[in-house]
């Protein structure tokens, strides 16, 4: 990372800054309230040190998929709203529409306001990288930081067009991010055990090829794992399965075979309905799933099993949750996972994820995680690749 800036190795003072932060925060299903803001929380630390050098802050950021509409539940108001008790000595004031306002008011813009243009994601010109929308986007600011690695693997113009127009630095917490995850990818301490659950093959493949040749156990959990089961020629009844991806797995697990990565897959699980609130499900082996039950947690055995791998860790890697954490009876697997992660204090853990932070955010003894990405996707994709296009954008 030494080709890149971040503003703590420069001196940025009396400047307009434009700041990419990621306020993709959680909302509750009736979106008037927020679910979790943590997201929000981790810019902080950047705003207060940009501001405490008289800078002055226009902020940009995304919030849900409105596709290039105006679409009033996905405004960035609610977010103003919960900066103002982050920031309370501040003005927060959301920009509309940064293409209509009138220059007056960003040259009036005084040393109290902080300014919050509108959801970037209304603009097509966002998702299409709009070198023009860009310049627009860039044209109050002189200087350009990046502190959202939660969107970094995004090619967006708030992302990546915008920093080949300003001068552009990282923010601390993308800094923090790559520094956390490079250490993990470059000299992580053995043993390293990589936890990935979630539903798709599709979106972890490349992860989970990457782990293979890292990691010396990889717990494999949630839906994905039972498209391996079903590779292995386990019938997993009524479960969320990829048939098509068959060949995918076999091919995994022949990998981590070639790399002496050892394969952790359920032993034993929950069955039932995820549906069924009233009534929890029944453990049994993988290989005696009823045909009309899905697979929905892991059960004790594995539990056991994992309990003793992530005991020995010294570096953990935690991405998905390991059942259907949504439904109170199904969330055992992933709590336990939690549990014993915190327990390690010995281990480098590190955990990302959208789901993954969703089942963890209301829990105790958080502070016992080395770290907890703002990044799902962009977590999964820095592991890969070890850069992403927001990144890459900011060398100079």
């Amino acid at each position: 990372m030494s080709d890149i800036k971040f503003i703590d190795d420069v001196e940025i003072e009396g400047k307009t800054i434009l700041l990419r932060a990621d306020f993709n925060v959680s909302m509750n299903p009736n979106y008037l309230t927020i679910a979790d803001d943590a997201r929000i929380r981790q810019v902080i630390p950047t705003i207060n040190y940009l501001l405490k050098r008289n800078n002055k802050l226009i902020l940009a950021s995304h919030l849900g998929r409105p596709k290039g509409e105006r679409v009033p539940k996905f405004s960035l108001q609610i977010v103003c709203n919960q900066l103002k008790e982050y920031l309370p000595e501040y003005n927060i004031i959301l920009i509309d529409d940064f293409l209509t306002e009138p220059e007056s008011t960003f040259k009036n813009q005084k040393a109290d306001d902080i300014f919050v243009y509108e959801n970037t994601r209304f603009y097509p010109g966002e998702k299409k990288n709009d070198p023009k929308f860009a310049k627009k986007m860039a044209v109050h600011a002189d200087i350009f930081v990046n502190d959202a690695f939660g969107v970094s693997h995004r090619a967006d113009a708030s992302v990546v067009g915008v920093a080949h127009i300003l001068p552009s630095y990282g923010g601390l917490l993308l800094k923090k991010e790559t520094e956390m995850l490079s250490m993990v990818l470059k000299k992580p301490e053995k043993p390293f055990v990589a936890v990935i659950g979630g539903a798709k093959i599709e979106t972890k493949i490349k992860v989970l090829d990457r782990m293979m040749e890292l990691a010396d156990s990889l717990i494999i959990g949630g839906a994905l794992a039972n498209t391996f089961l079903y590779a292995q020629g386990i019938d997993v009844g009524a479960s969320l399965f990829e048939k098509d991806k068959t060949d995918l797995a076999q091919k995994l697990l022949f990998k981590a075979a070639q790399n002496n990565t050892t394969v952790i897959l359920p032993s034993d699980c929950v069955v039932g309905n995820a549906q069924e609130l009233e009534h929890g499900g029944m453990v049994c082996k993988v290989s005696e799933v009823p045909k009309d039950k899905q697979i929905l947690d892991i059960g004790p055995e594995t539990t056991a099993r994992i309990g003793s791998i992530i005991a020995k860790a010294k570096t953990i890697v935690w991405n998905g949750p390991v059942g259907y954490f949504e439904n109170i009876h199904y969330r055992q697997g992933t709590d336990f996972m939690y549990y014993a992660i915190t327990n390690n204090d010995d281990a480098v853990s590190i955990v990302g994820g959208g789901d993954t932070l969703a089942a963890i955010s209301k829990k105790e003894y958080l502070d016992k995680l080395t770290h907890i990405s703002t990044g799902g996707g962009a977590m999964l994709e820095y592991i890969e690749k070890g850069t992403l296009p927001g990144i890459e954008a900011l060398k100079k």
